[in-house]
């Protein structure tokens, strides 16, 4: 009998659907049909849309919303605070995906490259680019409510002579 209840205590730490996990978009964000950037567009999400985590896959985060379920771009989620029913990772999820598929889970890491100087010295105007890029800002209270989400605090760093 104890190592009914055992088993059943491991299954328990084991199984992916004891506890939802949640996150927030952090930006306007394309639900994809599967985890590719080509794949079929499902709709978008505006920034701020709650979605219940179904699984991760590479880059991608299979989701849930009100309407839709599909992928989304990792990038675009911040996961919701611990008191919001997010999923612990003891090790086990992934010790019982290697098992089971003798494979781990894919590690993904972002590069940015920068410009070079001669990229620098011959810009050219583009109004289109500045205003993509303008969607992308947020008024000064939005961005003091989100880094006060986050518990960020504001820290003065002084201006650096010359480059490094």
């Amino acid at each position: 009998m104890k190592y009914i209840v055992a088993f059943c205590l491991l299954l328990g730490l084991v199984s992916p659907t004891w506890a939802v996990e949640y996150a927030y978009t952090v930006r306007p964000a394309e639900l994809k049909a599967k985890p590719y950037s080509d794949a079929q567009t499902l709709t978008s999400l505006p920034p701020r849309s709650r979605v219940e985590i179904l699984e991760r896959h590479a880059g991608w985060t299979h989701v849930k919303s009100t309407s839709f379920s599909g992928w989304v771009k990792m990038l675009n989620l911040q996961l919701a605070p611990n008191g919001q029913g997010k999923r612990g990772d003891n090790g086990l999820s992934a010790l019982f995906n290697v098992a089971s598929t003798g494979r781990s889970n894919s590690t993904v890491t972002t590069g940015i490259r920068g410009l070079s100087e001669e990229q620098l010295k011959n810009t050219k105007p583009d109004p289109q680019a500045l205003q993509a890029a303008r969607r992308y800002a947020v008024s000064r209270q939005d961005a003091q409510r989100f880094a006060a989400e986050g518990k960020l605090h504001a820290q003065h760093v002084g201006y650096l002579e010359g480059g490094q």
